[in-house]
């Protein structure tokens, strides 16, 4: 006997992206800010590399500082001049910052935008020593 399979179609197909964003879209942001742009970020070896998502934004428009162990970038997309039917592309500027893991070389920094990818490594070459155990003794 064969079992049909019925898909359910979801009655509002917009609320699963307002999930799927859900830090970005409810982080707090900055003055001047749009909207919080989404990030990833991860450990590549002896790199910290954090990549975000800008797209159709020129790479002269993208500003990256790093400062007490904090990196930042800003971001500003401007509106073409048209007579539009319809705009859902968000406009304006934007930036987000994020706390460097232990042991980052601020001086060991690249920056690369391809493809609506923004993509920043920072060197991880002055590492903590890790934790360790010190035995305690005890006189009498």
């Amino acid at each position: 006997m064969a079992t049909l399979a019925r898909r359910q179609k979801f009655p509002f197909p917009e609320i699963p992206e307002w999930f799927e964003a859900f830090p970005a879209r409810f982080a707090m942001p900055t003055m001047g800010d749009l909207y919080a742009v989404r990030i990833e970020d991860y450990t590549e070896g002896d790199r910290y590399v954090m990549r975000a998502e800008l797209p159709g934004i020129s790479p002269e428009d993208i500003d990256v500082a790093i400062s007490e162990g904090v990196l930042t970038f800003k971001a500003e997309r401007t509106e073409h001049e048209a007579e539009k039917n319809r705009s859902e592309i968000r406009y304006g500027s934007m930036s987000r910052s994020v706390s460097l893991p232990p042991g980052a070389n601020e001086d060991d920094v690249e920056a690369d935008y391809t493809d609506g990818m923004l993509t920043v490594s920072v060197g991880l070459g002055r590492r903590k020593a890790e934790a360790r155990h010190i035995e305690v003794t005890h006189h009498a």
